[in-house]
């Protein structure tokens, strides 16, 4: 392998040992056969961020979701909740759980958002809105997929 001296601006060989090559390649794969929850937050995590540790009520955010995904590249969501500040929407088995959140001001005419999403397989997909009574609601769908989204 090749590489640059900083100083010198001179190319010059980097040599690894057999043993250090073993020990770069053991932790590429320690890390790749992590959990996807051990490589980024958790999405309970994610969520009492969102919430500030808040209690969550199962109603008063609606999420509307295709039951079966043929695509999971390009799945239509619409969520929707009566004077939501803000709307939250996570993809449970993603690599990346957070999909999107939705902002909505003191002047909004409605509370709602539709958008397409990428799913990576068959999952969970949740919606948790904070209300402008300062209450936090959740709601989830299972969204089945037939051919993959993220890399599937």
């Amino acid at each position: 392998m090749i590489g640059r001296d900083p100083e010198t601006s001179e190319e010059k060989a980097m040599d690894f040992t057999r043993r250090e090559t073993m020990a770069i390649g053991g932790a590429a794969l320690l890390v790749a056969s992590l959990p996807r929850g051990a490589q980024a937050a958790t999405v309970d995590e994610l969520i009492a961020e969102f919430t500030g540790g808040a209690d969550v009520a199962d109603s008063g955010v609606e999420l509307t979701a295709p039951e079966i995904a043929e695509n999971g590249n390009t799945v239509p969501i619409e969520v929707s909740a009566e004077s939501a500040e803000a709307i939250m929407v996570l993809a449970a088995g993603n690599p990346t759980p957070p999909v999107a959140t939705f902002t909505f001001g003191p002047l909004a005419a409605s509370h709602y958002a539709s958008t397409r999403i990428r799913l990576a397989g068959t999952q969970d997909v949740i919606a948790v809105a904070k209300l402008s009574d300062g209450t936090f609601a959740r709601t989830s769908k299972n969204v089945k997929v037939t051919i993959g989204g993220c890399g599937g």
